[in-house]
């Protein structure tokens, strides 16, 4: 299935196609919006040549610094965000054997396992796990069972919660819209 997540098709196309990228955007995807997160993937393989796990994990970590602040830049935060990254990278090339895909495949686990198996990457807590395996189960057609009820909410039918919702330019309106309704009920109950 293609995604339809950045508004670039070369973007998107790289997150399709590369499940690396895809768990790569979807790290990247905090205090940026959802577009500039999920196409920094491609801005780093532009620039690195690559997106293989072992070749972001064995970069030299101030050259991946320097790649992630050449304009336009890949995160905000390219210090933090680009050790982020060089971790995830690490952890997909020590534990997975360079293959991202295999997290959610490999020994055809249930949809409990591959939310365990996600929390325990770098940079993914319980909610991006969970909004990662919505993302899997909604748009790429994960079978695992029980992908919906280890998803929570995100997994729900018919929501727009977050990008695993996102399939065109009015979903993506659509999920904005419930994003900034939450901050905007966070923001009551604080006061």
């Amino acid at each position: 299935m293609a995604l339809h997540i950045t508004g670039d098709p070369a973007a998107d196309r790289l997150l399709s196609d590369d499940a690396f990228a895809l768990l790569t955007g979807m790290l990247l995807d905090q205090q940026v919006p959802m577009e500039t997160a999920f196409a920094g993937p491609l801005k780093i393989r532009e620039r690195l040549g690559t997106i293989e796990p072992a070749a972001i994990a064995g970069h030299d970590p101030a050259a991946f610094v320097e790649l992630f602040t050449q304009r336009p830049s890949v995160h905000r935060f390219p210090g933090s965000m680009a050790g982020r990254v060089q971790s995830l990278a690490a952890a997909v090339r020590d534990d997975w054997g360079g293959d991202a895909a295999a997290i959610w495949t490999r020994g055809e686990p249930d949809g409990a396992e591959v939310l365990r198996r996600l929390q325990r990457l770098p940079g993914f807590g319980e909610q991006k796990a969970k909004i990662f395996l919505a993302l899997l189960g909604k748009r790429l057609g994960l079978q695992a069972s029980g992908w919906r009820e280890a998803a929570g909410h995100y997994g729900a039918e018919g929501s727009y919660a977050s990008v695993a919702d996102i399939d065109s330019p009015e979903s993506l309106a659509k999920v904005r819209a419930t994003k900034q309704a939450a901050k905007a009920a966070a923001k009551a109950a604080k006061a």
